[in-house]
């Protein structure tokens, strides 16, 4: 099931007062954000936030649920949306212990910031040369797929 949009847009209207809170629509579901950073994942209408010690420190006995089948156990804090002072406080520790949003490539970037006509005009990036495929040439007589050979008294026959 789809989380709402008027769901996650309660979440985030809670978070407000953490500054930096955005969130990314992704697969029905939302990735909720913190200058740039993952913290939280909003899916089925509940709140997941990144298990985290400094999480777990301010929730004291958290609950663990997983936003999907197969992901790993992460903070389960939808019954307690109605705290929006504690929620900020959770999210504020789990981005301090979280390691910093990694950096876009100089590449990336800057290819993102070109229109569709610069990027016609650029040149394909370089590949590595190919082996080649192609065989080598069957000896005299040998037999070729679907191809004549001749026979020993200089007549063709079909190769088999």
């Amino acid at each position: 099931m789809a989380t709402d949009a008027s769901y996650a847009k309660y979440v985030c209207d809670q978070l407000h007062a953490a500054g930096g809170i955005t969130m990314l629509k992704m697969f029905g579901e939302y990735g909720l954000y913190r200058h740039g950073k993952i913290v939280a994942l909003i899916a089925d209408n509940q709140l997941f936030v990144k298990p985290t010690p400094a999480g777990e420190a301010v929730l004291g006995t958290p609950t663990y649920g997983p936003p999907y089948p197969g992901a790993k156990l992460f903070f389960n804090v939808s019954d307690l949306l109605d705290d929006p002072e504690w929620l900020v406080r959770l999210i504020l520790a789990t981005d301090e212990a979280l390691p910093a949003a990694k950096k876009k490539s100089a590449s990336h970037a800057a290819s993102a910031g070109r229109t569709a006509k610069q990027t016609a005009g650029a040149k394909p990036p370089k590949r590595a040369a190919a082996k080649s495929s192609r065989k080598k040439p069957a000896a005299k007589g040998a037999s070729v797929r679907g191809r004549t050979k001749r026979s020993p008294r200089g007549g063709r026959r079909r190769a088999t």
